[in-house]
């Protein structure tokens, strides 16, 4: 039987070019269901019950919040991929790889899945513990591919403050799970079907 030695580990940077389509979506999900896994811990730790936080609520507000700041964004996201170029925004690929290929099925249950997962950590686990600030702070930086250029962290910690904003109003994360699932959607469809045209 070999041993195992540590020192045979050789740790490489890996470009999304890289990795095949499966491993990406491997990466994907795990990195959701790791996200999902230590948000319901920690809600747990706090002493709370994550079910509360995903209770049904009785007004459209807040269907309105949700999809109106999803509209917001959108809207922003497209006004500056129109005069910044694209260099300036370049995420190294990940999305352009995620999306373009994608069935429209495949793309809404990832964006389902990635709002869910991501809402339930930071606005149901964190941002209880730490505010909307330094939530946005912590969600900017988890957002490493973006991180490279000033104008998509801007944006992204601009998001996650709005969600957080839009969760405190509404008081279930139904509204920034829905914002979150919309913006995801919507740009990953407009990545798809651009790329086909």
């Amino acid at each position: 039987m070999k041993k195992f030695d540590i020192r045979n580990i050789r740790i490489r940077k890996v470009s999304v070019d890289d990795l095949d389509d499966r491993l990406l979506l491997i990466n994907l999900y795990a990195t959701q269901a790791i996200t999902l896994i230590i948000g319901l811990i920690w809600i747990f730790f706090q002493g709370r019950n994550p079910l509360n936080l995903l209770q049904f609520f009785d007004d459209a507000i807040v269907l309105l919040w949700g999809a109106g700041f999803a509209a917001a964004v959108i809207a922003a996201d497209l006004l500056i991929s129109w005069w910044v170029p694209d260099e300036a925004s370049d995420d190294g690929g990940v999305n352009e790889r995620l999306f373009r290929n994608r069935p429209l099925w495949h793309i809404i249950l990832m964006s389902f899945i990635v709002a869910v997962c991501e809402e339930m950590l930071f606005r149901g686990a964190i941002q209880h513990s730490f505010g909307p600030y330094w939530t946005s702070i912590i969600f900017a930086a988890i957002h490493v591919r973006y991180l490279r250029h000033w104008i998509p962290t801007g944006l992204v910690f601009s998001i996650s403050y709005g969600l957080g904003w839009i969760y405190i109003r509404t008081g279930t994360l139904w509204a920034p799970i829905m914002a979150h699932f919309l913006i995801d959607a919507v740009m990953g469809l407009i990545i798809r079907y651009r790329r086909e045209s």
